[in-house]
């Protein structure tokens, strides 16, 4: 040959039963267009909420508090409650605050 490497043979045409069938090569085609992936594990982050901290904050709707976060300090009026997040209000802005993100509570 000519040095380089041989990519592809020619199948021989005289002898046809040698020839991949059209399906085989149909799906060839489709699998060499096909990204590879990697199948890497996939982790789920799980926050708990105490369903303590939920039923303190609702009974401090309409009150002012202090809230301790793991991002720093709000504080404001309690204005509405979820299992997963509560609602201040600061001079007419709204926070809505993950509770599983919430360190301490203290009504004012």
């Amino acid at each position: 040959m000519n040095g380089y490497p041989m990519m592809y043979q020619m199948p021989n045409m005289s002898n046809m039963s040698n020839m991949p069938n059209t399906a085989n090569m149909a799906n060839m085609a489709n699998m060499s267009n096909m990204p590879h992936k990697q199948h890497m594990p996939q982790s789920i982050i799980v926050h708990p909420v105490d369903q303590c901290v939920v039923e303190c904050l609702m009974s401090l709707m309409g009150k002012i508090v202090i809230l301790e976060t793991t991002r720093g300090r709000l504080d404001g009026c309690v204005i509405d409650v979820k299992q997963d997040h509560v609602v201040l209000e600061e001079r007419h802005k709204k926070f809505i605050v993950r509770i599983s993100e919430i360190v301490w509570i203290m009504p004012e």
